[in-house]
């Protein structure tokens, strides 16, 4: 049993603030008369058009081999919008900057291409012969300093330092020798626990709802994620003693809740005692940590990651999902030979950025903005 005390938020002086530094625009604007910088923040990616395009994007899969499309599987949007929750609970119990932990959320993939991972490793390998290589956090970046047009006075989202910043590290660090232009977002420091949440909440929403969609679509039966994943296993074991009638869809629901409230408390739990062992007192004393603060107890780490080592030997890269992973790359790399053999395909927009950053990146700036349809679209009009 939990004490009150293990349950309570950390000290004011661990979050974000509402002013200062962090909440600086490349472009100045005056303050809104109700809204917080980091709630405008939130609302501006909310709005944008690339955050949109999300939900015509893959997570793991959107159909089955030979199927049409399913209803019921997690979108990129869908997913992000499960980090979004599970983030916000998180900062709202630790006492940290809700507004600012959501943007993150909302914005945190809004940089992938099409077809989830397999079109990332795609796009990467092609744009690797030019090289280059395709990063999904910095393209992130371009998008909201740059693709994003939706105001007269400058291009982009005009989001505040801390956002950006949350964008590029939070989920992995950067060399200041390797990436010079990312100077300004402190490379030599951690991330605000805000953005370091990001990074957990996602793997936190993914598993969970990997395993869903998993056992959802057939891939994955019962038995085998029994078998292949003690933390579910455990739960599932209490959930059938609890309700012993119930249907076997509604305790294989009612186990993932668990182990989502189980994987999130612990979360909570074992950053308030690292702040505490760590002897922490600030969020400067957070950045300039030797380790990242945000992690889950080295018994539930073991747990998860042995579900996500059976997660990618029986979901991500089974027979069936190869597939599809296959048929992602032949479309990207497809997609980006023809575009780089006849440029004139790219929309003028596009075209005028050749000299400025080069065809490769162009290309792949175009590309990484596609939904799977629309990337099919094209693929199927033109030769391949």
């Amino acid at each position: 049993m939990t004490s009150p005390s293990q349950n309570a938020p950390l000290p004011a002086a661990f979050a974000v603030p509402q002013s200062g530094e962090l909440t600086s625009r490349a472009h100045p604007e005056p303050p809104h008369p109700y809204r917080t910088p980091f709630a405008r923040d939130g609302a501006r990616v909310l709005h944008a058009k690339a955050f949109r395009r999300l939900a015509g994007k893959t997570q793991v899969f959107t159909r089955l081999p030979g199927e049409q499309a399913g209803d019921h599987f997690r979108s990129r949007l869908t997913h992000t919008l499960e980090v979004a929750q599970i983030a916000r609970t998180l900062a709202l119990a630790l006492g940290l900057n809700v507004e600012l932990t959501e943007a993150l959320a909302l914005v945190h993939d809004i940089g992938h291409p099409p077809f989830g991972h397999a079109g990332e490793k795609a796009l990467d390998k092609a744009l690797q012969a030019h090289g280059l290589t395709f990063d999904h956090n910095l393209h992130a970046l371009r998008i909201v300093t740059w693709f994003e047009e939706r105001y007269a006075a400058f291009r982009g989202l005009n989001l505040t330092l801390a956002v950006r910043e949350g964008i590029v590290k939070h989920s992995r660090d950067y060399s200041s020798v390797t990436h010079p232009e990312l100077a300004a977002y402190f490379l030599d420091q951690h991330p605000p626990l805000e953005a370091q949440l990001i990074d957990l909440a996602d793997e936190v929403a993914y598993l969970a709802a990997d395993l869903d969609d998993g056992l959802d679509s057939g891939i994955l039966t019962l038995d085998q994620v029994r078998e292949g994943v003690p933390l579910f296993r455990t739960f599932n074991d209490a959930v059938r003693a609890d309700e012993p009638v119930a249907a076997t869809r509604l305790t294989i629901s009612e186990t993932l809740r668990r182990i989502l409230n189980a994987l999130v408390t612990d979360l909570m739990q074992e950053v308030r005692n690292r702040v505490r062992t760590s002897h922490l007192q600030t969020l400067d004393d957070v950045r300039r940590a030797p380790h990242r603060i945000v992690t889950l107890s080295p018994a539930m780490e073991s747990e998860r990651a042995a579900a996500k080592t059976f997660l990618y030997a029986n979901l991500y890269n089974s027979p069936g999902m190869e597939e599809l992973h296959r048929h992602a790359e032949a479309v990207v790399e497809g997609v980006f030979q023809r575009l780089i053999t006849d440029p004139s395909l790219l929309p003028e927009d596009h075209r005028v950025l050749i000299g400025t950053e080069g065809l490769a990146r162009t290309v792949t700036d175009y590309i990484a903005g596609m939904t799977d349809a629309f990337i099919e679209q094209f693929w199927s009009r033109t030769d391949h």
